[in-house]
């Protein structure tokens, strides 16, 4: 990416971007010049990041982004119809000392500046003009006997070949900066090399007979050849980085395609491939995500087809060092039925970034995960969560659970919640191995009310009291309750199992563990269904 700096108080970076008008950007890649041979797509390492020499464009302009240092305003140009007052509220970039500015904000006249005619909004400021500011390349003069116009060429292209090499200066700390996928350095590519035409083709000057500069088809040939050796020779070499191990998180950084996904593959022939999108999408449902990660490489089109959201419904960030902003934004664009981010460091903000924006959400995993980060489910609103895993969240206590699973303080309804609770519709909830105490049980009763699976595994503090809640005649999970683990549960004594029976639709009780247990009491208890009366079958340990 050319950037190059703005103001001389320490502005924002800026960049010049492709025109995507001039007959340059219009071009595809040749595939044959050293550009396209480090492509990625081309079968290259990707180091370099450049585009193609035929695709050089003539005229960068500057984003849209762009304000000015003065003011803080964007151009202004279209408000009026004067081609005076277009350019005095038209921003303006001067090549000695980078500022971006309206020229009506200079307080100076327009003839003391000089304007550049061959890239757009550039130019030499009359505050630099004024100072006698120049830049240290310059053009050999013309010889004797050339003609005036020929004379007005060179002195253009002497201030082109001054912004040239300050881009080059301003672009050599980050030559070293390497992608993971083809798809972007594609991309890159289209947006990136702004000023690479001015590159290849400043070196020579135009002839007398010539009243215009050379086609951009020349580039890739002796013009690009010169421009390349006086780069070798006025700049340090650029040393280039190792390449990096293939990231997952890289691959999930894809924003989302701004044109309609092609229903088949295009080839470099012109023609479609035989096998059409849907073909494609099954192939890849037997691939791993990480397979489909090094897919995403291949080209643009594949890396739209392997984020299809069917290929993703489950994804597993659990135990990864860092969640990043790029890792967040994959997800969002992914769509996840069921999403792990047990044992990582996640925090609030951005656990309450992804709730919010994942509204088809069944399954929620944060075990492992710090409290403080978890307590972003209390502003939280998922009237779709199955199944959440809190198991062995840090610092999680009753208070904690109360506010988790208490709806909102406000008595109005939010998205079709009633006051049963937040998570109403959890059919399946894990608190394995928190320090929680019976009086969490009748948070379940009361806010959980669809409760059938119950994980209470390694809770020291949970007793007979809890079971007796749970299987209660106001219980509402007295009828719902199919499979409960108390395995761990050390205060757990046989006359659980009498109450265990109330349960009527409970199939699977896990009591291993447990020290006030009996040996033959302390197993897996299955219930025959539909039979509360029955006793229970021991399955033993395997």
């Amino acid at each position: 990416v050319r950037r190059w700096a703005v103001g001389l108080a320490g502005g924002a970076r800026r960049r010049r971007t492709r025109c995507r008008r001039c007959q340059a950007c219009k071009r595809t890649e040749c595939g044959e010049c050293h550009f396209c041979k480090d492509m990625k797509k081309f079968g290259g390492p990707g180091r370099m990041k450049q585009s193609c020499l035929l695709r050089q464009c003539t005229a960068p302009v500057l984003p849209h982004t762009a304000v000015c240092f003065a003011c803080g305003e964007a151009g202004k140009e279209d408000t009026v119809d004067s081609e005076e007052e277009k350019f005095s509220l038209s921003l303006m970039e001067c090549t000695i000392c980078n500022e971006i500015i309206h020229p009506s904000c200079l307080k100076m006249g327009k003839a003391e500046g000089i304007i550049n005619d061959e890239i757009p909004n550039c130019w030499e400021c009359p505050k630099c003009h004024k100072e006698g500011k120049t830049s240290k390349v310059r053009v050999p003069p013309p010889p004797p006997g050339v003609l005036q116009s020929a004379d007005q060429r060179s002195h253009h292209r002497e201030k082109l070949e001054r912004f040239k090499r300050m881009c080059l200066l301003e672009r050599r700390p980050e030559s070293s900066s390497s992608s993971s996928s083809s798809s972007e350095s594609d991309s890159e590519s289209d947006s990136d090399d702004s000023l690479r035409g001015e590159q290849a083709g400043g070196g020579s000057s135009p002839s007398s007979s010539s009243p215009a500069p050379p086609p951009p088809v020349a580039y890739g040939n002796s013009s690009g050849g010169r421009a390349e050796r006086e780069r070798s020779r006025s700049d340090p070499p650029a040393v280039p980085s190792p390449p990096r191990p293939v990231q997952m998180e890289r691959h999930l950084v894809r924003p989302p395609p701004a044109c309609p996904e092609p229903s088949c593959l295009p080839l470099d022939s012109g023609s479609a491939h035989i096998m059409t999108r849907d073909v494609w999408l099954r192939v890849f449902t037997h691939l791993s995500q990480r397979e489909l990660c090094v897919c995403m490489r291949v080209c643009r089109t594949w890396s739209r087809w392997c984020c299809d959201k069917r290929l993703w419904t489950q994804i597993d960030l659990s135990r990864q060092r860092s969640i990043t902003p790029p890792m967040l934004s994959g997800i969002i664009r992914r769509q996840p039925v069921s999403l792990n981010l047990g044992y990582t460091n996640i925090s609030k903000k951005q656990l309450m970034w992804l709730i919010n924006r994942l509204q088809g959400l069944l399954e929620l995993n944060v075990s492992g995960c710090a409290w403080p980060a978890v307590s972003a489910l209390c502003q939280a609103v998922c009237p779709c969560l199955k199944l959440l895993d809190l198991s062995r969240v840090e610092d999680l206590k009753d208070s904690h659970l109360r506010d988790l699973l208490a709806p909102p303080p406000d008595t109005r309804t939010a998205h079709g919640e009633t006051r049963v609770g937040r998570f109403q519709n959890v059919t399946e909830l894990r608190l394995a191995g928190l320090d929680l105490t019976d009086a969490s049980s009748r948070l379940l009763v009361r806010y959980v009310p669809h409760l059938s699976r119950l994980d209470l595994s390694q809770c020291g503090n949970i007793s007979d009291q809890t079971v007796l809640t749970l299987s209660s005649p106001v219980s509402p999970l007295r009828e719902s309750l199919t499979h409960i683990n108390l395995a761990g549960c050390a205060k757990v004594t046989e006359q659980c199992v009498s109450l265990l029976r109330r349960c009527s639709s409970l199939q699977t009780v896990d009591l291993r563990c447990c020290s006030l247990l009996s040996s033959e009491m302390g197993q897996l208890l299955s219930f025959p269904p539909h039979s509360s009366s029955s006793s229970s079958t021991l399955l033993k340990n395997s």
